[in-house]
């Protein structure tokens, strides 16, 4: 299963805009996340953005959710590993450089 970063902040215009606020939250309230499982699900203590975490097999089914929000939200999606996973890699790529004199 593949995992995800996604972190999104509020386009310009939301702050201070009671009603896009309110439409933002009710459509949040019926929101059902597509994703499979959301391990994190956060918010900045100022109410500009957030992150979250989350594991699909499918990265349509991250596009299904912040599609659903993009009228108010800007989204970044990065896709992510495991550090223990990671690891293997980065050593993989220092020991081919070790092995090409400079």
């Amino acid at each position: 299963m593949a995992k995800y970063v996604i972190q999104w902040k509020n386009r310009d215009g939301l702050a201070g805009n009671e009603a896009a606020g309110k439409r933002l939250l009710d459509l949040y309230s019926k929101w059902t996340p597509a994703a499979a499982t959301i391990s994190q699900f956060v918010s900045n203590i100022d109410g500009t953005g957030g992150f979250s975490i989350v594991e699909t097999d499918n990265p349509l089914d991250v596009m299904r959710d912040v599609t659903k929000f993009e009228t108010y939200l800007e989204f970044t999606v990065t896709q992510v590993v495991d550090i223990a996973d990671a690891m293997p890699v980065f050593n993989e790529a220092v020991d081919y450089m070790d092995s090409i004199p400079k």
